[in-house]
């Protein structure tokens, strides 16, 4: 199918342009000395390591989808609009975090280009969540309803992967899970150019990851883990919506919202408990610290590597038990699929009582 091809060269022409300039990238940011320096308490690397690898992420996901976007396929509903969105959303977000990345930005700036974004995505071109398909009992939601929960959903997702980038790795091997995901969905009913996005993205991400994986050699920086949050944002306000009947009849039983959060299931688990801790404490919720899961992890003694590997396995057992082992109530699925998310707080926990 020509569909099938499209995503094989996508994913490999992604792959081969970060694997090709992420090298020269990392020379060119040793000369310039745009690099992270460790010192600062909550670092966790040891030497000076290059900071601009998004430049990488960025320039071969725009090359690649604006290179292999299929035309034959403009059909499909919002495909043209799409394409728009993620192109303008992510040149913008680029230039904030590059800023971010070279000389530091304000979280209230960045905020605010997320609230730009949003509007750009949700409110001009439509791309949004209409309903809450039963869940707690909720159906349909009034348009202003859709608006504020379709943008809230936006900067959830997007500042997730933003925050998850904290070790070696994780942002990079958890987008790439995600990507690969979005990807199978879309291509299972047959949205090709969706599909091919989440598969670009998961070429830029494996190739990245040759470089970023523990002991990193360069980081993605805001101006990587920002564009992974917008692409998985739109992919995701693109896919909650879709009903269970597009799927294959074997998947016709899950639940696609529940599936969605299942693919996010460790950076929004993270988030939305980071968030909570500052809360309580009385802090701003985009205030940096040691409090993820991951610090959690590192602090219990596992290393980089361990401490990824587990956090990968967990996202990929999380989305295998929702496919497998589905639950007719939506809510009921939510609820369990919550309690799974905050297991994973529980294992760092027990080793560090462990050692006490």
């Amino acid at each position: 199918m020509i569909g099938e091809h499209i995503y094989w060269l996508g994913f490999l022409t992604s792959f081969f342009v970060v694997l090709m300039a992420t090298p020269s990238l990392i020379k060119v940011a040793k000369l310039k000395h745009l690099v992270d320096e460790p010192g600062d308490e909550r670092k966790l690397h040891t030497r000076s390591i290059p900071t601009i690898g998004g430049i990488a992420i960025f320039g071969s996901l725009l090359f690649a989808y604006s290179l292999w976007f299929p035309d034959e396929f403009s059909y499909i509903a919002k495909s043209i609009d799409n394409f728009k969105v993620v192109i303008s959303s992510l040149i913008l977000l680029f230039f904030v975090g590059i800023k971010d990345d070279i000389i530091g930005t304000a979280p209230m700036k960045k905020l605010g280009a997320h609230f730009v974004v949003g509007f750009i995505i949700v409110i001009i071109y439509d791309i949004r969540i209409t309903g809450m398909h039963g869940i707690f009992g909720v159906g349909e939601l009034d348009l202003w309803q859709s608006y504020l929960i379709s943008i809230f959903t936006y900067i959830v997702v997007v500042n997730a992967f933003n925050l998850i980038d904290g070790i070696d790795g994780l942002a990079s091997g958890i987008g790439l899970i995600s990507s690969l995901a979005f990807g199978f969905l879309f291509g299972f009913i047959g949205n090709v150019p969706l599909a091919l996005l989440a598969f670009i993205l998961a070429g830029s991400l494996s190739g990245f990851l040759i470089f970023n994986f523990s002991p990193a050699r360069i980081f993605m920086g805001d101006s990587g883990s920002l564009i992974i949050g917008a692409v998985i944002s739109i992919l995701t306000l693109n896919a909650i919506d879709l009903p269970s009947s597009l799927l294959p009849e074997h998947l016709q039983n899950i639940h696609i919202s529940i599936l969605i959060i299942a693919f996010l299931v460790y950076p929004l688990t993270d988030t939305i408990r980071a968030f909570t801790l500052r809360a309580i404490k009385g802090k701003s919720p985009f205030t940096a610290d040691k409090g993820h899961i991951h610090h959690l992890f590192i602090k219990a003694g596992f290393n980089h590597r361990k401490t990824v590997l587990i956090l990968y396995l967990f996202n990929i057992l999380v989305i295998l038990f929702v496919v497998f082992i589905p639950f007719q109530n939506i809510t009921l699925n939510l609820l369990v699929l919550v309690a799974l998310a905050l297991s994973i707080t529980f294992i760092p926990k027990a080793f560090l009582y462990a050692k006490k």
